[in-house]
């Protein structure tokens, strides 16, 4: 992982103590290179909020080049001399409030920007950045977000992937609005997240095509992806438009992927009956032929690697980053280490609708997770509340995240249950939020004290040896076959293994 040096909260206390008054008030200062995340020291930057990304890009599929302007709405936070962007690609030009500002490439993925004049504290300011680079040939410390397909290209990657199309405050704690336009050759069409503004002639053999996301959106989450692609739009029964699209060069696994994403609408239906309205004006997915396995979810347009499909269809999938929408998209981690909020949640929405199935309870599914993994397994070893930046996307944050939820289930009943699921994305919608504000909340709906039972499945580094999941729980009573759902729902933790 890249690493920065971070002074500690205990250094700056003393520091600031020392400092003459006259100097803490010597005037603008540049913001920090890094949003503090513990997880991703250098990912974000201090000083500024984005509030919107104007994308204006054209991308030719043959050669993988990338020219785009970049409009960043911002505000600063302090008074600012000058400040960094996360950006990989080549730049030509940046401006600050109409002016030129001088810019150069620091760190691992860093674009400072040094504006003409300091930009006040409060202040709302734009930055225009034009560049132009091929994508595929940048790399990050020996590792790239770009995925090149045989009919264009796909950014799509978590935790990092804006560097290599958009620069930003790269971190999910700064969310914002996004309008992008995208203009291809003929024969091809993009890809982005919410909902077509319009698709219109752009000079002699190109078209171009606008995406507006007017729900905040994490950088991790804005996806872009060029290529040959059969589009398909319908409704939702609670008539939410849906927008899906498949490589014609998926060959085989087209039948499958198609059987699989377009169960979207009727999924996104279902889990608004458990999650609550849906929190965006448009739902779908995408699947290039990018010959990735992971899948993403990306806000409104999920991504689907292809060889997702390669053994038949994969509806559990579909059902973990739709789940995503709302835990994870609407309600997003404040710092990496939150992750549990994210993946726990997905993976027990996956249980639920085998439930709903009927392939397999979510108790004896739990009962099978418990069952797997002996007491010397390292999935004890992880704890889903901060599994650490080399964990993220460890099975524990899966699996003992979803375990801690049929834990809780089976504590507080079915009823505070259900209405906690509903009421956490409601209270948080278009926000971010961390583990213990959702103990809180749990904690305030149930009536209940709940920090035992949180220590045990969220903290604990050991098995527990009392499971708490209730009488129906076949534990410690001797192994029976799994659900019929579990061996599709145990292939969704490799769904999620990027980079």
């Amino acid at each position: 992982m890249r690493q920065r040096l971070i002074v500690t909260g205990a250094v700056v206390t003393a520091l600031t103590l020392t400092v003459p008054a006259s100097a803490a008030d010597a005037g603008p200062s540049p913001g920090a290179p890094g949003a503090g995340d513990s997880y991703y020291p250098d990912y974000g930057n201090g000083g500024y909020d984005a509030s919107h990304y104007d994308l204006r890009l054209k991308y030719q599929p043959k050669t993988d080049e990338l020219t785009g302007t970049a409009t960043v709405l911002a505000k600063a936070t302090q008074d600012l001399s000058r400040f960094n962007l996360d950006f990989a690609l080549d730049v030509q030009e940046v401006r600050v409030g109409g002016r030129k500002a001088e810019a150069k490439a620091t760190g691992a993925h860093e674009l400072e920007v040094t504006p003409a004049e300091p930009i006040a504290d409060g202040e709302q300011f734009s930055v225009v950045v034009r560049y132009k680079d091929v994508p595929s040939e940048v790399e990050v410390d020996g590792f790239t977000s770009w995925q090149r397909t045989p009919d264009g290209a796909v950014a799509a990657n978590e935790p990092e992937s804006a560097w290599w199309w958009f620069p930003s405050n790269d971190h999910p704690g700064d969310k914002a609005t996004y309008d992008v336009s995208v203009a291809v050759p003929k024969g091809y069409k993009s890809i982005s997240n919410g909902d077509v503004v319009s698709e219109e002639p752009a000079g002699k053999g190109w078209v171009r095509t606008a995406w507006r996301s007017d729900k905040p959106q994490a950088t991790y989450l804005a996806t872009l992806a060029v290529g040959k692609f059969d589009v398909t739009k319908g409704r939702t029964d609670s008539g939410i438009p849906v927008i899906n699209a498949y490589s014609r060069e998926l060959g085989a696994e087209d039948g499958s992927a198609r059987a699989s994403i377009e169960r979207t609408a009727e999924i996104t239906d279902w889990l608004q009956s458990v999650f609550g309205t849906y929190p965006f004006s448009s739902v779908g997915g995408y699947v290039p032929a990018s010959d990735a396995h992971f899948a993403l979810e990306t806000q409104t347009r999920p991504f689907y690697g292809n060889t997702r499909f390669k053994e038949g269809t994969d509806v559990s999938v579909v059902v973990h980053e739709l789940a995503h929408q709302w835990y994870g998209d609407s309600v997003s981690v404040a710092k990496w280490r939150d992750i549990w909020l994210n993946e726990g949640f997905a993976s027990y929405a996956s249980w639920l609708w085998s439930e709903k199935e009927d392939e397999g309870t979510a108790q004896e599914i739990a009962d099978e997770v418990y069952d797997s993994h002996p007491a010397d397994d390292e999935f004890w070893t992880v704890a889903p509340a901060d599994p650490g930046a080399k964990n993220q996307f460890h099975d524990a944050v899966y699996d003992r995240g979803a375990l801690a939820l049929q834990a809780l289930r089976n504590k507080i009943g079915d009823k505070s249950f259900f209405k906690i699921l509903k009421g956490w994305p409601a209270k948080h919608e278009g926000g971010n939020a961390r583990v213990e504000d959702f103990e809180k909340y749990a904690e305030k709906v149930s009536g209940k004290k709940l920090g035992a039972l949180f220590d045990t499945w969220l903290r604990t580094s050991a098995k527990p040896t009392d499971p708490a999941f209730g009488a129906t729980s076949r534990a410690g009573k001797g192994k029976s076959a799994p659900p019929e759902s579990w061996e599709e729902i145990q292939a969704v933790h490799g769904a999620h293994r990027h980079h």
